[in-house]
């Protein structure tokens, strides 16, 4: 007995300190796991979209030809139809033709929020003031953006403000342009709710992700194939369908986007929100997007269009 007490009392006596110091260590730091939170303004938008077709009713584009035509002295045209980008904010888009020129128009869907100008001008390089569209204006090298009343504006031509290009229009003409649809904005709004039956099938799923009833719906169909956008003041939810597209530019990206076990092939994309699958003729879109920005899961995405699948997949 004696024995084993003075063995006991050995081997503590050599272990003590590692055992004493184990006790007084500091925890392994744990690693979070990684967390990616999409920051884009909008989805990226079908191959096309550009209103040869789309949504048909009142749009800013088609107000403002003949006064264009006028002031610029040289043909303005519009597309027919408007579409929407199911950003944050959600804009409603139209095209104008300055002879071959070609320039976006878009008109925030709902009452802009005091950041809204910030954020449409994101990425556009250096701002100034202007000072032709008020005091909030702004305008840089790709786009300019101004409020009329509670909505945001923001127009955008191709080839850029005053670059010297081909396809660019110069500052006076960017100012004319939104001087005439600073005009017509008000008397050619869209109501907040334009819906599609079809649509409906995911319309609870929407809006438990944006946790709120929505305020903003847009459902058309672009050539046959169907859009569908839920929003509110801090999310949207989009499902976007398109027929016969030759790419899914996504599926090019460096380092290449994650594979979804959805379509042949699908894509989650997280830094952007998105879920992009080919099925047959069809290429889908979905995506969500928050401000402030939160993290949108597989599980999310997934969960919002499949009520829609058997429609998608058939």
């Amino acid at each position: 007995m004696r024995r084993r007490l003075l063995m006991a009392l050995a081997l503590l006596a050599v272990s003590g300190c590692t055992v004493a110091q184990r006790a007084n260590d500091s925890p392994p730091p744990t690693i979070p796991p990684t967390t990616v939170i999409p920051t884009v303004i909008a989805p990226p938008q079908p191959e096309g979209l550009d209103g040869t077709a789309g949504a048909p009713g009142p749009q800013v584009c088609t107000a403002v030809t003949r006064t264009l035509t006028t002031k610029l002295r040289v043909p303005v045209t519009a597309k027919p139809y408007a579409w929407n980008d199911s950003g944050l904010p959600a804009m409603d888009l139209c095209t104008l033709l300055i002879e071959d020129r070609v320039v976006t128009v878009g008109v925030s869907a709902l009452p802009s929020q005091p950041d809204a100008l910030n954020r449409l001008m994101d990425g556009a390089g250096d701002l100034e003031q202007l000072p032709e569209l008020g005091p909030d204006a702004l305008i840089a090298e790709s786009r300019l953006v101004f409020p009329v009343g509670d909505r945001a504006v923001r127009v955008t031509p191709t080839g850029g403000i005053d670059r010297g290009n081909a396809t660019g229009i110069d500052r006076a003409k960017a100012v004319a342009i939104a001087l005439a649809v600073q005009d017509a904005v008000p008397k050619n709004l869209r109501a907040a709710r334009q819906s599609d039956a079809t649509c409906q099938l995911a319309n609870s799923a929407a809006e438990r992700f944006v946790q709120l009833h929505v305020q903003l719906r847009r459902d058309y169909r672009v050539k046959g194939a169907l859009t569908c956008i839920w929003g509110t003041y801090d999310a949207t939810v989009s499902i976007v369908e398109a027929f016969d597209q030759a790419t899914i530019p996504e599926s090019q990206r460096v380092p290449p986007p994650r594979f979804a076990p959805l379509g042949q092939p699908g894509y989650y994309l997280p830094e952007e929100g998105e879920l992009v699958f080919r099925q047959g003729r069809r290429v889908v879109r979905v995506t969500a997007l928050t401000n402030p920005s939160r993290e949108v899961s597989l599980e999310s995405l997934t969960n919002i269009v499949d009520p829609m699948l058997p429609l998608f997949l058939r």
